[in-house]
């Protein structure tokens, strides 16, 4: 996992005008995969979602896309479908076999033309300078200015040919369709999301509309469905349980830190600890360095901690209904590969409701602050594709969002008041354009 050293604009959007409703829902299939449909099918009868927000496409059958792909098969024949829907279509649900993550954005004609061009240079500098380097021959006196030159020239090309690349412009398949309705915008990294719930006016007022997305899927499709039906039976009575935080004493001082580092999203895993337990929820707080061990806590509902990488480690047992997610950088690289060990899909197994992840290295500024996801979650008055889409700050990038999207656990029993959910880390900074 890499920090983000570079400052980060914090923009945000207003609140909610009306209660998220099943016909607000649009539901995306693969043709290519049975279960695909299986799942929406499941989803329309348990949710009351309209027959007609279905829409069906002809899509690899991996988790994976290519961009010409994604471009041509997902994002244009869903602007067509929905052309005449964009004020209804406010929430697009993916389903199980819809691929997950978009390849980079591959170089045009005349930019492989210029890498064709100058690679082999770059390629000759660098073993002229691995030779000068060599240790086991006799220096000549210009060697020294020899080198210097060319890890210039190295480095100079180096830049170039990154520009040309592309690099981090692979992302998330619905975080990519965040941006369904915005004409155009750089692929490398990504875009700063006007939804968020401290987005200025003007950024939300000058940027094209934001699609939430959420995604119905898993190691199984049964597990698909499944995430559905717990989340109608426990909004039914509300979600109850224990809560377990699981930081890594990381101190935080804001003095020079926005808090989208290590320290500020340890503090933010605290501070979710602090305003859930205010809230009158049973909570269980470590801030030891190392992961909790295996069947550390039962009767858990919330869960976050963090940094086992790619490496699930059952620690707790879960109520029907829960919602939990582990911060590390690949933990939804793959939603449905047998015996793979990262988080998410293994958080789906032992029965966790909902979660979310990235399909590649996010930064630790890709994944929501816990304590705003968790604090709206839990106020009762936003679903959980609105509380994650107020608190993700990047579109465009590496996470997703898996479980219902009209899930609403604390709808009967709130534990936080909305005014109670403010910018996290207390003492960071909110920059905004």
């Amino acid at each position: 996992m890499r920090t983000l050293l570079a400052p980060i604009f914090l923009l945000a959007a207003g609140q909610t005008a009306r209660a998220l409703e099943p016909a607000d829902v649009w539901v995306v299939v693969n043709k290519n995969v049975p279960e695909s449909r299986q799942v929406a099918d499941h989803y329309l009868a348990r949710r009351g979602v309209p027959k007609t927000n279905v829409i069906e496409l002809d899509l690899p059958r991996g988790e994976d896309i290519s961009r010409a792909d994604y471009d041509a098969k997902l994002a244009d024949p869903l602007r067509t479908a929905l052309a005449e829907k964009k004020d209804a279509a406010k929430v697009l649900l993916t389903t199980y076999g819809v691929p997950l993550r978009v390849g980079g954005q591959p170089p045009g004609a005349a930019e492989q033309k210029e890498l064709d061009t100058f690679r082999p240079d770059l390629a000759l500098a660098r073993k002229h300078l691995a030779e000068l380097e060599k240790k086991d021959r006799e220096p000549h006196p210009l060697d020294g200015a020899r080198a210097e030159l060319l890890r210039r020239h190295v480095t100079r090309l180096q830049a170039r040919e990154r520009t040309l690349t592309h690099p981090e412009s692979q992302a998330c398949v619905d975080s990519e369709l965040m941006l369904l309705w915005w004409p155009k915008y750089p692929l490398e990294r990504w875009v700063m999301n006007p939804a968020h719930f401290l987005a200025s006016e003007k950024y939300r007022k000058a940027s094209p509309p934001v699609v939430m997305t959420c995604r119905l899927d898993g190691p199984t499709a049964e597990i698909a469905k499944r995430l559905v039906d717990d989340a109608v039976a426990v909004e039914a009575k509300g979600l109850k349980g224990t809560v377990v935080i699981d930081s890594r004493g990381i101190p935080f001082t804001g003095k020079g830190d926005i808090g989208t580092g290590y320290g500020g999203y340890d503090e933010s895993m605290r501070e979710a600890a602090e305003l859930l337990e205010a809230g009158g929820m049973k909570v269980t707080l470590d801030t030891k360095n190392e992961v909790l061990p295996a069947n550390s806590a039962k009767g858990v509902a919330l869960y976050c901690g963090w940094y086992s990488h790619a490496n699930f480690v059952d620690c707790c047992e879960y109520v029907p209904g829960a919602v939990a997610w582990h911060l590390a950088s690949s933990e939804a690289t793959t939603l449905r590969r047998p015996d793979t060990k990262v988080w998410c899909p293994n958080l789906l197994k032992k029965g966790v409701c909902a979660t979310l992840g990235p399909v590649a290295e996010p930064y630790t500024v890709g994944f929501p602050k816990p304590a705003e996801f968790f604090g709206f979650l839990a106020t009762g008055e936003y679903t959980l594709v609105e509380a994650y889409s107020r608190t993700v700050m990047l579109a465009s990038w590496m996470g997703v969002l898996i479980g219902d999207p009209l899930y609403n656990p604390f709808k009967k029993n709130p534990r936080v008041k909305a005014a109670d959910v403010q910018l996290s880390p207390k003492g960071g900074r909110n920059i905004v354009p």
